[in-house]
């Protein structure tokens, strides 16, 4: 008999849901830095065998909305609500997932949870053992798992217990597919990972990339990217003296984007100013946010 379900991963900011989602798949789909709020899009994962079809739910860390961004991002955590067949409620060894509401919600639903006390690597047993005791009291029907997502500490017994308590289904994805989003998507993820990574404060939370082209000449995949940020301050940050930083994500995106579409890419990168995208109903829906 086949099984089949939605697994969707909760948690705060930060907490390494992206890590556990792509530790689970076996393969890098979600991007992953150290800053807060790196996931925006609810990204679905697929894990398959002959036997089941699982799908992960990567989502945006809970937060509370500052502008439209965020409410969207926040909207994509609420559908999880609606189709899960498994929650896991991803906490860590450092800070508590406290969000009562939201956790009454996922108890409300009498679906299965794990659990999951991440980043256990950062600290002793002692301190692990508590924090494990703790949740089981609070939340006795659940099934609490110390893990480490980036160390795959406890991964397999994570998978094994999604697999067990799956329900019987035919798969609803194709068997050879590994994600519900095209190529272009993560393209766009991608770039915005390495600005990420290469720029502080408010610059990567002002950065909307888009792919403009996406075209296959001769082996060689031509990929232009726009780069939109909120202020004219900003543009020159992004493109940084004589065009130098922005040179610098260009090459590193363009080696990871290599990597995932598995060949030669050309990637162009341009950047301009869209006034206050984040708090725009248009241009958020623009850059594939309405459908959360």
């Amino acid at each position: 008999m086949h099984k089949a379900g939605f697994v969707n991963i909760i948690g705060n900011p930060n907490v390494g849901k992206s890590t556990l989602m792509n530790a689970l798949l076996g393969e890098k789909l979600s991007i992953i830095t150290p800053k807060a709020q790196t996931t925006r899009h609810r990204i679905l994962g697929l894990a398959n065998s002959d036997d089941y079809q699982i799908v992960f739910s990567d989502t945006p860390g809970v937060l509370q909305p500052g502008y439209k961004l965020q409410e969207y991002m926040m909207r994509a955590v609420n559908n999880t609500m609606m189709d899960a067949d498994i929650f896991i409620v991803m906490s860590d060894i450092q800070q508590d997932f406290e969000q009562p509401e939201l956790l009454q919600q996922i108890k409300d639903t009498g679906v299965p949870v794990l659990l999951l006390i991440n980043k256990i690597d950062l600290s002793d047993m002692d301190h692990v053992v508590a924090k494990s005791e703790q949740w089981k009291q609070r939340f006795p029907e659940w099934l609490v798992l110390p893990i480490s997502a980036l160390e795959n500490f406890n991964i397999d017994q994570v998978l094994n217990k999604i697999i067990e308590l799956l329900p019987l289904s035919p798969p609803y994805f194709p068997k050879d597919e590994l994600t519900d989003r095209p190529q272009r998507f993560f393209v766009a993820e991608i770039v915005r990972e390495k600005i990420l990574m290469n720029y502080q404060k408010e610059i990567p939370y002002s950065v909307e990339v888009a792919v403009e082209s996406f075209k296959e000449e001769g082996g060689v995949v031509r990929i232009r990217c726009i780069i939109y940020v909120s202020r004219e301050s900003q543009k020159g940050i992004i493109i940084g003296h004589k065009g130098s930083m922005l040179k610098k994500v260009g090459t590193e995106a363009r080696m990871d984007i290599e990597k995932f579409l598995d060949q030669k890419t050309f990637l162009e990168l341009h950047v301009k100013v869209n006034k206050n995208w984040r708090e725009n109903d248009t241009q958020l829906r623009r850059f594939g946010y309405s459908d959360q």
